[in-house]
């Protein structure tokens, strides 16, 4: 495990960077202790290193956790792309070099570059294309989908302390569920947040129907990443999250027979 420190340095951002990225739920640690410290695992840094390749891509941020949160994410297709991309970025930074160094032949050898010597170097039409085509293949792959839209609309709005508040909801709401776990996902108790669950992601990201919430607990036990995510807060609760939220479905289901 990794001091929060340990991965600023490693990655070359700032402390501040990090917290920023877990407050909105693009990277949260593995481990919180009790003194706050954060820790962060191996797959925790191999996720960090692909935030950082799309953003060197320029993605934004809040799709860039729409992305890798994708559970149809390939990580080894999406380096690949990388590769290319930056590669082409490589190859104009050369090119660039190399005409400061034209330039400074030229000025002492008393000769005048041509237009096209001077500008040519600083051309983004081929890198440009290729990202536009990168992009348009990421949103075709994983933003088909209304609530992904939805989602990425409105969370583009959001600031900092918008996402401290829904940060803050969301844990209230496990910590709820926690502290009732031992009475059953069918309790009312339990269920009573599992509706504030529903209607605080329709309200911070998309319309969460009946069938997506349901599929959202299936996810929460079939993707390791969102079981290893969420059993941070208590050992079982995504499995159990899963079940009370299967449960709440089924209700709403047989009130409409």
């Amino acid at each position: 495990m990794y001091k929060i420190n340990e991965v600023a340095k490693l990655a070359g951002i700032s402390v501040r960077t990090l917290h920023h990225y877990d407050s909105i739920g693009l990277l949260k640690p593995a481990e919180v202790g009790d003194n706050s410290y954060r820790l962060y695992s191996e797959d925790d840094l191999a996720r960090l290193q692909q935030i950082l390749f799309f953003k060197e891509l320029e993605f934004p941020l809040q799709e860039i956790r729409a992305i890798l949160d994708n559970p149809g994410f390939d990580r080894r297709k999406a380096l690949h792309t990388h590769k290319q991309l930056l590669e082409q970025k490589k190859h104009r930074l050369e090119n660039i070099l190399a005409s400061v160094e034209q330039t400074l032949q030229s000025i002492e050898g008393g000769r005048t570059m041509s237009k096209q010597e001077m500008f040519e170097p600083f051309d983004m039409k081929k890198i440009e294309e290729h990202q536009k085509q990168y992009e348009q293949e990421v949103k075709e792959k994983y933003g088909h989908t209304d609530a992904y839209k939805q989602s990425a609309q409105r969370t583009a709005a959001y600031k900092e302390e918008d996402w401290k508040r829904i940060h803050a909801e969301s844990e209230a709401i496990y910590r709820g569920i926690i502290g009732a776990m031992h009475k059953g996902p069918a309790d009312e108790e339990v269920q009573k947040y599992v509706d504030q669950f529903r209607s605080h992601i329709t309200s911070a990201y998309y319309d969460c129907t009946p069938e997506i919430f349901r599929g959202l607990g299936d996810l929460y036990v079939y993707d390791e990443r969102f079981t290893k995510n969420i059993d941070k807060y208590q050992d079982g609760l995504a499995v159990f999250l899963r079940d009370a939220m299967h449960v709440y479905c089924d209700r709403l289901e047989a009130g409409k027979k």
